[in-house]
């Protein structure tokens, strides 16, 4: 068997670390809003879950570099988060008493992964515009909700 040549801890680059360091702020930043409101999936969560999309990421794209193409899928990277993410989403969302919970923190669980795999692709614009856009979303738009679209079994 053929393996690819081990990166060895010295070559850490002050690229990979803008990669999975902003990954792992972005992450933090955005489950900030689900920890402040006591939400079952938090800074934590969200954290390693944005750390880890980048993280495989830069692996992928590494391993393809290496390996030039080979039988590799880089694509198959969005495969494996959507399923894992998709799993931890399901048993996040509960139906109870007529209502449905926790739907907007497993979307933002999404998000995070989406955002970490950018972090780990380097595509910076794409990072910067979806972290600006989920921030407002959870912020401003839950002032907009409260405000015209009160309810009255709202708890927050």
């Amino acid at each position: 068997m053929e393996l690819n040549d081990p990166v060895l801890v010295h070559w850490i680059d002050w690229d990979l670390l803008a990669r999975l360091g902003v990954a792992a702020i972005l992450g933090l930043a955005l489950g900030l809003d689900r920890e402040v409101r006591g939400h079952a999936a938090g800074m934590r969560t969200h954290g390693l879950i944005c750390f880890a999309a980048a993280a495989m990421t830069v692996s992928i794209i590494s391993l393809f570099g290496q390996l030039e193409g080979g039988r590799l899928d880089p694509l198959r990277i969005y495969e494996a988060t959507g399923t894992f993410i998709g799993i931890i989403g399901a048993g996040l969302i509960v139906f109870s008493k007529g209502q449905v919970k926790n739907l907007t923190t497993a979307a933002h669980l999404w998000l995070a992964a989406v955002i970490g795999i950018a972090c780990g692709a380097a595509q910076w614009p794409l990072v910067a515009i979806a972290a600006a856009i989920s921030v407002v979303m959870l912020t401003l738009l839950r002032i907009v909700e409260r405000r015209w679209f009160a309810d009255e079994d709202y708890t927050p």
